[in-house]
């Protein structure tokens, strides 16, 4: 899983915070990860991006809850939890491929057991720093995105990216 992947790095992370973007989530048209970075500096904090997805389609993504609004694109997330059905979700809003992580991550990751489809998740880790008070914004970026976690994501992605 993602988690499994991310303390493969460990050796490779020197700063307290590091960016992590997953391949099939594409933004495009705006710096998603700039602003985030933004943010990050701005209120030393983790970033993720996020938006509001189909309710029948949480079960595709990360889906959190929002403890309180910053300012009208992001919020400081109260909770998260890895691909939930419908009826378990806490809401619709989505994180989407971009994180800017804390170091203090591997700590949670080395010793996470596996959840969902037996798999080490970024998000399981990411609760379990939320629990311990750590800050984690979510960011409602304004870039257009583009879905290639599926056939017909990609397919349709393919197409958006040949008109730019």
């Amino acid at each position: 899983g993602t988690g499994n992947a991310v303390l493969k790095t460990k050796k490779l992370i020197k700063n307290d915070y590091f960016l992590m973007l997953l391949p099939d989530d594409l933004i495009v048209k705006k710096n998603c990860s700039k602003a985030m970075i933004n943010i990050n500096k701005k209120f030393k904090s983790s970033v993720m991006a996020s938006m509001k997805v189909k309710r029948k389609n949480v079960s595709r993504w990360g889906i959190y809850n929002i403890k309180k609004r910053i300012d009208k694109s992001n919020f400081i997330i109260k909770s998260v939890v890895e691909k939930p059905s419908i009826k378990t979700a806490p809401s619709n809003k989505a994180v989407i491929g971009r994180y800017i992580l804390p170091k203090s991550i591997f700590s949670k990751l080395k010793k996470q057991k596996s959840g969902k489809d037996g798999e080490i998740h970024i998000t399981d880790a990411i609760q379990s720093l939320i629990k311990d008070k750590n800050k984690f914004i979510a960011h409602n970026f304004s870039g257009k995105y583009l879905d290639c976690g599926s056939m017909q994501g990609y397919i349709k992605s393919t197409l958006e990216i040949s008109k730019l």
